[in-house]
């Protein structure tokens, strides 16, 4: 299925249902006052989150979503059927903005979190209502109140503990198949995935964490080029990041410039996501033979002024591996305590 992560959609909730004029017709009841009942309730449009929904993709050829309208009131002070509530599942993770006003409505962030979109019409009122000892019959309903409408902007984050950063062919798609069951695509090429993938790396029994494979960046991401700009968002989320580079890259490449400009990138989309915990995690050491991999991986750590945690891996040998999500599992549980 094709990454949708967002979506312009209408609401329109259901009108509530017109008040009726009736009179009571009793034999031997010749003045039997009125009887019309009030109309029913117009059904509200919800928006719920459900889990095992991870794209906004429904939405491409469903875009307008209507609630039932409440029905009329009848005679014998029957009260008209209330329209039902639409119920409309989204992704966990779900922002959702007015279009008009620009205004954000809610943040769906939980298993089974609801936010109303649209409230539903009020009912009409009927006859009956307007009895008084001064107008004993009147002659007087209300019609129901209209239902409100409103045009959406769905836009999806993606809910994850660790983000991976980095330029184009880094290794990240072959790191998270590499400690979780996510399979994204892995090419000799850049640009290979293009959407964001989600895996979850099981480190022991009860003790795992969600990762975030995110398209690559390159320079000038956050003004818009390449698919950076449209995924940077799905960082925002995230409690760590871990900044993969490639220690054996084409020979024209400057390692320490390229990974320079991925913090430049961070910086210029948020202020807070570059200060956001960051790892940096030398990737592919596979290709490079025993005695060259000291003096490489510490130009680059020495080119970087790097202060924070460093750690060596393959993500297609696996070496590495298991200290790196060992590492970031209890980063995780000790940030979350602090937290608490």
């Amino acid at each position: 299925m094709k990454f949708i992560d967002e979506a312009t959609i209408k609401v329109i909730a259901g009108n509530g249902g017109k008040g009726a004029v009736s009179f009571r017709r009793e034999k031997f009841v010749p003045f039997g006052g009125p009887d019309g009942g009030d109309g029913g309730d117009g059904g509200s449009v919800i928006l719920e989150a459900r889990t095992g929904l991870n794209t906004l993709a429904d939405f491409r050829t469903t875009r307008t979503f209507e609630a039932e309208h409440g029905g009329k009131g009848m005679g014998r002070d029957m009260t008209g059927k209330s329209g039902a509530d639409l119920v409309v599942p989204v992704p966990v993770g779900t922002l959702i903005y007015d279009v008009d006003t620009r205004e954000l409505l809610g943040d769906l962030v939980k298993a089974d979190e609801r936010l109303k979109v649209a409230q539903g019409g009020f009912h009409g009122l009927g006859n009956a209502r307007f009895k008084s000892s001064v107008n004993r019959a009147p002659r007087r309903s209300t019609p129901g109140s209209p239902g409100e409408r409103r045009n959406l902007r769905l836009e999806l984050k993606l809910l994850a503990d660790v983000g991976l950063v980095g330029l184009p062919n880094a290794g990240k798609s072959t790191l998270i198949r590499a400690v979780s069951a996510a399979r994204p695509k892995v090419a000799d090429y850049p640009f290979t995935t293009l959407h964001p993938n989600l895996g979850v790396v099981s480190v022991g029994e009860h003790r795992s964490f969600v990762m975030a494979d995110v398209p690559g960046l390159i320079e000038g991401a956050a003004e818009g080029a390449g698919l950076g700009i449209r995924f940077l968002k799905h960082l925002q989320r995230t409690r760590l990041l871990l900044h993969l580079v490639d220690v054996a890259p084409p020979a024209d490449s400057d390692v320490v410039a390229d990974a320079r400009a991925i913090v430049y990138e961070l910086e210029k989309f948020s202020p807070e996501l570059a200060a956001r915990e960051r790892w940096l995690v030398l990737n592919k050491l596979d290709l490079l033979s025993p005695d060259e991999r000291d003096a490489r991986c510490r130009a680059i750590v020495d080119g970087l002024h790097w202060q924070g945690p460093v750690f060596r891996i393959s993500g297609l040998s696996g070496e590495g591996t298991r200290e790196l999500c060992g590492a970031v599992m209890r980063y995780l549980e000790q940030s979350a305590g602090r937290d608490l």
